[in-house]
């Protein structure tokens, strides 16, 4: 009878355990800023609803996040480390080629993913308008955890929870939206020479006017794509949406950039 008891005990504490470890795995979403985010937020003047925008440079493997401040620009809030990314240097071009994505990108509260199998996650919005627009393949593209990349962004699990978390409470905020600006590395000339033989030079080139829209502006530029390239800042409404296979506007904010 006794030993009866002692294995009825024992069950009971296995399933209570075990309960206790769903609980906290289905939670994984709604784990609380830290409080030292939380005092760097507020030493910039920003707050966990205020807007945000994610900025990654792979060549460095360095993942900023900005954030909207009292002034109406933005200001940055802390650099996390890149665990893994996959590829080289240059945008994906095809389903299956291991490339971590490049470019300029929307996410939006969809593409969160409390329950992925990476600890946490967020689809990067592959392919976008301008993939879409040079027949661009690739599914399932990331920002997680596990350090392990087969075309994402991989952190460590410590750091995609507060990144996630900020992702999260800019939602709650009333943000329908934030941009993620996905570079190969700091745009600056120094680093154009460096690279000058790659194919990719002329992408870059027009990544480097939204880089630098931003830098500028400290405010996240608008993009829209025409002509199979991107196009920033377009504040006329007659222009957009336009054709990503279609001519640009004379006045486009890239055309002038480029003159």
């Amino acid at each position: 009878m006794l030993t009866n008891a002692l294995r009825a005990l024992a069950l009971l504490i296995a399933v209570t355990v075990l309960a206790g470890c769903q609980f906290v795995g289905d939670n994984r979403g709604n784990v609380p800023l830290p409080q030292s985010l939380l005092e760097r937020m507020a030493a910039i003047g920003s707050a966990p609803g205020e807007p945000m925008m994610i900025r990654v440079y792979k060549e460095s493997s360095e993942l900023e996040v900005w954030k909207r401040t009292r002034s109406g620009q933005y200001a940055l809030l802390k650099t996390y480390p890149i665990c893994k990314w996959s590829g080289t240097l240059g945008p994906k071009i095809k389903e299956g080629d291991y490339q971590s994505p490049e470019g300029f990108y929307d996410v939006t509260p969809a593409l969160l993913n409390p329950k992925s199998s990476y600890h946490l996650s967020f689809n990067v919005g592959f392919p976008n308008k301008f993939d879409q627009a040079l027949q661009r393949t690739g599914s399932y593209l990331m920002i997680h955890g596990d350090c392990l990349s087969v075309g994402c962004y991989a952190m460590t699990d410590e750091g995609i929870k507060e990144i996630y978390a900020l992702a999260r409470e800019v939602f709650k905020g009333g943000s329908p939206a934030f941009q993620l600006q996905l570079l190969p590395f700091r745009m600056t000339e120094d680093n154009f020479a460096r690279h000058a033989s790659s194919p990719h030079v002329a992408f870059w080139r027009d990544l480097k006017i939204g880089a630098d829209a931003f830098d500028q502006s400290k405010q996240p530029p608008a993009w829209d794509v025409c002509q199979q390239r991107y196009v920033f800042n377009l504040n006329d409404p007659r222009m957009s949406p336009l054709d990503p296979n279609g001519a640009c506007p004379v006045a486009s904010y890239s055309t002038m950039a480029a003159l």
